[in-house]
């Protein structure tokens, strides 16, 4: 069972979530929250697998909500947004949001990323994140500089596998595309995964898609 909390400041918004999710016989809606604060405080609390989070609410948005959660590592966080490419989703995902979802999604697609974020995939809606990745990387703040040294000597130091596995969440692949890609097993291509996110100190694929444009890798 999916333990997922919603937080949304829109009441009506916010019951319609929670009635398309209680509708799915694997998640259930543990909680929910009016506010990033309350959002916060209710992960501390109840330990979801999940946070749906809306980006603009009171009090506290969405993404200093998603910095605190996943500081914390009180759950995984997807995000809610009415833009596709905005601020704020970029700062959801440096703040290690583990994916977005845009607000006008339907029912099944809601209930299914919330599906694919728990199992450990973070790329939602494949079309978008690759416009999202693309436009990440290419932002002029992050383009100045040169690349933290430790950050290319852990990257330096990932295997020729793990490499190549980087390289397709550069392109918004997910897992299964990823095994038919490399031609490995699904199940192989989940460790190499997290293997590389921890070799490199990440705390979602989104960053290490992100990183792979960055180094053009």
């Amino acid at each position: 069972m999916i333990r997922v909390l919603v937080a949304e400041d829109q009441s009506a918004v916010r019951a319609g979530l929670v009635l398309i999710l209680g509708s799915a016989p694997d998640i259930e809606v543990v909680g929910e929250a009016a506010d990033g604060e309350e959002a916060v405080a209710r992960a501390r609390e109840l330990r979801p697998d999940l946070v749906l989070m809306d980006v603009q609410m009171p009090r506290l948005d969405g993404v200093a909500a998603t910095r605190r959660v996943v500081a914390e590592q009180l759950a995984d966080v997807l995000v809610l947004t009415t833009f596709d490419l905005d601020e704020y989703v970029f700062g959801a995902l440096r703040a290690g949001a583990a994916g977005f979802l845009l607000k006008n999604t339907d029912a099944a697609d809601l209930i299914e990323a919330v599906r694919t974020v728990a199992r450990g995939e973070g790329l939602i809606a494949p079309a978008v994140t690759r416009r999202l990745i693309a436009e990440f990387a290419a932002e002029p703040a992050r383009a100045q500089g040169a690349p933290d040294p430790a950050v290319l000597e852990a990257v330096d130091a990932l295997t020729r596998r793990e490499r190549e596995v980087l390289s397709c969440l550069g392109q918004g692949l997910s897992n299964a595309e990823i095994a038919v890609r490399l031609d490995m097993a699904e199940a192989t291509v989940k460790t190499h995964v997290s293997r590389l996110l921890g070799k490199l100190e990440l705390r979602s694929r989104v960053q290490a898609a992100v990183l792979a444009q960055e180094l053009r890798i």
